[in-house]
């Protein structure tokens, strides 16, 4: 543990206590950008989404209806705040990553957009295609599958990047490889098989997932691994999702400026997909947008992460001592992406960690009031509202960012993550685990 720099947080951390730490290195608006990434980045992203719609559209008809764009309802959840935030100032809102199509996640627009590159890439290379101006239905002919085929898509996983990886890659006439940690649900696996996904089952947890899956695919060249903790292409498909908010907030005539502050609350694992979220936040609202992740007590990985020396050399969370084990399976995941961290050193505005039982009890109150169902993991940015307006460091930021006289103008976006694909009777015991813990 030489290069954790915070004793009391450290100690904090290691007695599994929910707490919410506040980025001493954040600047509201960075002088310098951190990376070599751009807003032009994303929206080269989101065209390549929007060429590969047609076909998307022909592989899943669940996308017809919005022409083949993967995404997913802003919501005004006026019960649930009237309910449970009742002292809560400003306007609270859900981002229904839960239920986006085709893979049931917020890992579907990342990890779709990755396996969209390298097949836009080996089309070219294989003249399948010749130009990005073509018609890129042409990748569903026989000849484009058999030419699909011969490559191999790798992935390791907790559960959900699997599912959106493998769904696709296997759509698309790829050989699918999704190496589960010992975390994923025997369901997530089973709808991977049940698609034609070769499903290899680790004993060890994410890291080490991460490491067998990534040896394996080097040592077959023609095998492609989308690599969760280092991947530019998965980081700024999920990146696109700022895109598509941006415009649901002016649909819905919601303004985010200077005066009108957006409080984003992301769950986090390994920091991909909340890192690119706030990557593209950043990049479209600038100082007027706050993004906070919401992690299991027993797994703060991104929190250890962002406090370290070294922020690209993260710690595991065992040398806290602590052992991962959570429901949010999700989120368990015991080291960082050293790469997300460094990328969020400047615009991550906090951390704050939630216990298993919360997950419950907020998705149990969640369906109650709006008839939302989500998976635990989902609702672990849910206590994120009250950190920021009734704790004392919650007071410290809102002084630190000249919040205070805003708060009444400000919108709370809680963003879930997965849960459209859970089983009924699954779920059914969520909720029913959620009732007993809210009693």
């Amino acid at each position: 543990m030489s290069h954790l720099i915070d004793t009391a947080l450290t100690k904090s951390l290691s007695a599994g206590q929910p707490m919410f730490w506040l980025n001493p290195d954040y600047q509201s608006a960075p002088n310098q950008p951190q990376t070599e990434l751009s807003r032009l980045d994303i929206e080269q992203a989101d065209q390549r989404l929007r060429r590969f719609a047609p076909l998307l559209q022909q592989l899943f008809p669940e996308l017809i209806a919005n022409q083949g764009i993967i995404e997913s309802e802003l919501h005004q959840v006026t019960e649930l705040q009237q309910q449970y935030y009742p002292d809560l100032l400003g306007k609270l809102m859900i981002k229904g990553d839960h239920a986006l199509p085709v893979a049931g996640s917020i890992k579907a627009r990342g990890g779709i957009h990755e396996v969209l590159c390298h097949a836009e890439q080996l089309a070219l290379q294989h003249q399948l295609i010749h130009s990005t101006e073509d018609d890129y239905l042409t990748l569903l002919s026989p000849q484009a599958k058999a030419i699909f085929n011969r490559y191999e898509i790798a992935v390791s996983s907790t559960g959900n990047l699997g599912l959106s990886i493998g769904i696709i890659s296997a759509a698309l006439g790829f050989k699918a490889v999704v190496h589960m940690s010992v975390e994923a649900k025997q369901w997530k696996k089973q709808r991977l098989r049940d698609r034609g996904v070769h499903v290899i089952e680790h004993r060890d947890d994410y890291s080490a997932a991460v490491e067998a899956g990534r040896r394996a695919s080097q040592a077959d060249p023609n095998s492609y691994f989308v690599d969760d903790e280092n991947s530019s292409r998965l980081f700024l498909g999920y990146a696109v999702a700022a895109l598509r908010l941006e415009q649901q907030l002016a649909e819905q005539q919601i303004r985010v400026d200077t005066e009108h502050p957006l409080c984003v609350y992301l769950p986090c694992g390994v920091g991909g997909a909340p890192g690119g979220i706030t990557f593209g936040l950043k990049q479209v609202f600038g100082a007027a947008v706050h993004c906070f992740f919401a992690e299991p007590v027993e797994a703060p990985c991104v929190l250890l992460g962002m406090q370290a020396e070294d922020k690209r050399h993260p710690e595991s969370v065992y040398q806290l001592g602590l052992n991962v084990t959570t429901e949010a399976d999700g989120l368990a995941v015991s080291m960082a992406s050293g790469w997300v961290c460094s990328m969020m050193e400047t615009i991550l505005s906090g951390v704050f960690t939630v216990t298993d039982e919360a997950l419950f009890i907020h998705l149990y109150q969640l369906y109650q009031s709006e008839g939302l169902a989500i998976e635990p993991s989902a609702a672990a940015g849910f206590s994120g509202p009250n950190w920021l307006t009734n704790t004392p460091e919650g007071y410290r930021y809102q002084q630190q960012q000249q919040l205070q006289p805003l708060m009444s103008q400000a919108t709370h976006l809680l963003w879930t993550t997965g849960g459209l694909f859970v089983p009924p009777e699954e779920m059914q015991k969520f909720q029913q685990r959620g009732a007993q813990l809210a009693t």
